[in-house]
């Protein structure tokens, strides 16, 4: 559905040049959903609308749903869904209105963008919602309808920027439960831009990584995790003898800090597959006459993720 490459883009601001983008090459099979991840200013949205024909690459070429950005950007944009990170309903219009309109740019008949919208409007729970302006929805709802008008020409490949930004975490929720839920209707392939962590881990099946307009990583979550990051098992154990602790603990857990608390020791031991091995360790720990008094398992993050590969931290970045 999407081939780029060398994809580029530069800014000029005053007399200096801006790497927006910096030559990236990515490609995305029919079917798949897939996250660009990464803080505000990595890059994330210039390169969507590269994709969707909304901004010309300064360098590069991409073919997406078969056809070239730069030459063909009205066939790119018949086969495509837009959702931007701004409200793509007029305040002042009703929903159906709205829905409609969208119908009539894309050249549909009266009667089929009279079906889709109704169907639509049933599928996003927007009913009796028809009459009303937009303005006068709430968040969510208008990202419902966001969503409604980027599906009325049935596009095999939907791009979301940003598309849960500024909502509450019940909104986000309830948008992707219909999200994917369209997505399995119609089988689009999905691309998305999120800062969002748990959005690109628990939803996406590719995630790729962007930084300061380069791709730095490219691969499934639990892949970026294994490869890029370590779970980290926290136990606290009884005494004050760290060398026992280290001696004891089962080869190959070699990432080992112990602290001295009241009555006992923290150990803290970064490792992978940190479910697996833990009860190992409080086996080892057992036999060398240690008792564990707690134990917990913090599995890798894509934070982490972000973390090993930059040296930041994208949560913190997010927040700020």
């Amino acid at each position: 559905m999407i081939r780029a490459r060398g994809l580029t883009r530069t800014f000029k601001r005053g007399k200096d040049v801006v790497e927006a983008v910096k030559g990236i090459d990515v490609n995305v099979s029919e079917g798949e959903l897939v996250a660009f991840l990464g803080p505000n200013g990595a890059g994330k949205s210039t390169t969507l609308r590269m994709l969707t024909s909304l901004l010309t690459p300064t360098a590069g070429s991409a073919q997406v749903a078969g056809f070239d950005v730069v030459a063909h950007p009205a066939q790119v944009r018949a086969r495509i869904g837009f959702i931007g990170q701004g409200t793509g309903g007029g305040f002042s219009y009703k929903v159906r209105d709205e829905l409609h309109n969208q119908g009539r740019f894309y050249g549909l008949a009266p009667a089929v963008y009279k079906e889709r919208a109704a169907d639509l409007i049933g599928a996003l729970e927007l009913n009796g919602l028809e009459k009303r302006s937009v303005q006068s929805l709430s968040g969510g709802q208008r990202r419902r309808l966001d969503v409604a008008l980027g599906l009325m020409n049935h596009p095999p490949l939907l791009f979301l920027d940003e598309p849960t930004t500024g909502l509450d975490p019940h909104s986000r929720a309830n948008l992707w439960e219909h999200i994917t839920g369209m997505r399995e209707r119609y089988g689009m392939t999905v691309v998305l831009t999120t800062h969002y962590l748990d959005e690109a881990d628990s939803m996406a099946e590719r995630v790729v990584v962007i930084d300061h307009g380069d791709i730095i990583a490219d691969a499934a979550p639990g892949v970026l995790k294994r490869e890029h990051a370590d779970d980290v098992l926290t136990l606290e154990v009884a005494g004050n003898d760290d060398a026992t602790v280290r001696e004891a603990l089962p080869a190959g857990l070699d990432d080992v800090a112990v602290t001295q608390r009241d009555g006992g020791m923290r150990v803290r031991v970064a490792t992978a597959h940190g479910a697996d091995r833990l009860p190992a360790a409080i086996e080892a720990l057992r036999l060398a006459g240690l008792t564990t008094t707690s134990a917990n398992v913090k599995q890798a993050s894509l934070d982490d993720v972000f973390l090993n590969l930059t040296g930041r931290s994208l949560r913190e970045e997010a927040a700020a």
